[in-house]
């Protein structure tokens, strides 16, 4: 197959992967000098194995001349509909889009990132409850007196056995759940920025602008209208 790929790559009028396909590309040599992107799980052993490859471990997809990759599965469903809309324009893409039930398009330089994805679920069941009960309800007292009490553990144990196991603090933990939850509604709904900071979690939208910065890189008035995506006809 990688010769296949070597052979045929030359006359091809566009090369693309899906997820991990992004790995025989590079093996092949397709990517050298290039930026790509895979899943987020194997961005590191892409980096890795290959260094001349560019890899952001961000974008959603990532198109560089001819040669176009996606992160996850699901992502490559957003790049092929790029791809059609580039093609046969935005009718026939939002046609597909609406078969497919899905957004005709998020911008492949959104995240493909989720508090939940990049931290590893705990081991012990009390600790992965105040987990789940954390991204139910971000906008409850999140503390970690309450959290640690929830898991009927003293904070200071709480707090400790917390990161071994997520590989986050619960603060850092929350705060990216929040951003998360945050962005999602930013995302999808047309609820007002003072709405979406009760909900997240956020005291004052102050604080959530804070939190957007530091975490995305953007306030959540821009990261809104670039990414926020009318829900296609049904």
């Amino acid at each position: 197959l990688i010769d296949w790929l070597r052979a045929h790559a030359p006359r091809a009028e566009r090369i693309v992967s899906v997820c991990t396909g992004a790995i025989l590309l590079a093996r092949a040599g397709l990517l050298d000098g290039r930026r790509a992107t895979t899943h987020w799980a194997y961005c590191d052993k892409l980096a890795r194995d290959h260094p001349a490859v560019e890899i952001d471990p961000d974008p959603i997809y990532v198109r560089d001349g001819n040669v176009a990759t996606s992160a996850g599965v699901t992502a490559g469903i957003d790049l092929a509909l790029a791809l059609v809309e580039e093609d046969h324009g935005r009718d026939v893409a939002l046609t597909i889009a609406r078969h497919l039930v899905v957004f005709l398009r998020r911008p492949g330089n959104q995240a493909q990132f989720s508090a939940q994805l990049t931290a590893q679920t705990a081991r012990r069941e009390p600790l992965r409850e105040v987990q789940q009960w954390i991204t139910e309800h971000p906008d409850d007292d999140l503390s970690v007196e309450s959290m640690a009490a929830r898991a009927r553990l003293s904070p200071r144990h709480f707090a400790r056995a917390f990161r071994t196991e997520t590989g986050l603090t619960p603060g850092a933990y929350v705060e990216r759940v929040r951003v998360e939850h945050a962005r999602r509604l930013l995302e999808d709904t047309s609820h007002g920025v003072e709405e979406v900071s009760r909900a997240s979690g956020y005291g004052t939208p102050e604080a959530m602008r804070r939190a957007f910065l530091k975490t995305l890189g953007t306030p959540p008035a821009e990261y809104r209208r670039r990414f926020h995506a009318p829900h296609p006809a049904r």
